[in-house]
């Protein structure tokens, strides 16, 4: 790990903390991303446009680091079908876990919610399981 690693690596876990921070204070929201998501599905309400902007912001985040000159390295070794099942299984994982990674690992942690440490040790366990079958059981 490099010096300039550890330093992004802070500087972006501030710019999430900060980001979730001022979402709970300005909205009451937790930035759950699943549940930011699924509040821009149809029917909308008044809340869809904030979820959205919310959105567009983490997708134009990438982009905007590269017009500002950074660089970003990015290797995919999955085929796309395996990709897809991938999503759906994540996506119903996190309606099954009543939330996301980004919602129970940063914001409920940060709000001593035990459901949430829960969560977020069960989410890492399977993972640690599914990376270490696919790397060496499959």
């Amino acid at each position: 790990m490099t010096t300039f690693a550890i330093l992004s690596a802070i500087a972006g876990g501030a710019i999430i903390g900060l980001t979730a921070a001022l979402l709970l204070l300005t909205h009451n929201r937790v930035a759950g991303i699943s549940g930011i998501a699924a509040g821009i599905l149809p029917p909308w309400t008044a809340e869809s446009g904030w979820r959205a902007c919310f959105l567009a912001g983490l997708i134009l985040s990438g982009p905007l680091y590269r017009l500002a000159g950074g660089t970003i390295t990015m290797e995919i070794n999955g085929s796309v079908p395996l990709m897809a099942i991938a999503g759906l299984l994540v996506g119903y994982g996190s309606r099954l876990g009543g939330g996301c990674t980004s919602g129970h690992g940063i914001c409920g942690i940060a709000r001593l919610s035990m459901r949430s440490v829960v969560a977020t040790l069960v989410f890492m366990l399977v993972a640690g399981i599914v990376v270490f079958g696919v790397r060496h059981g499959l």
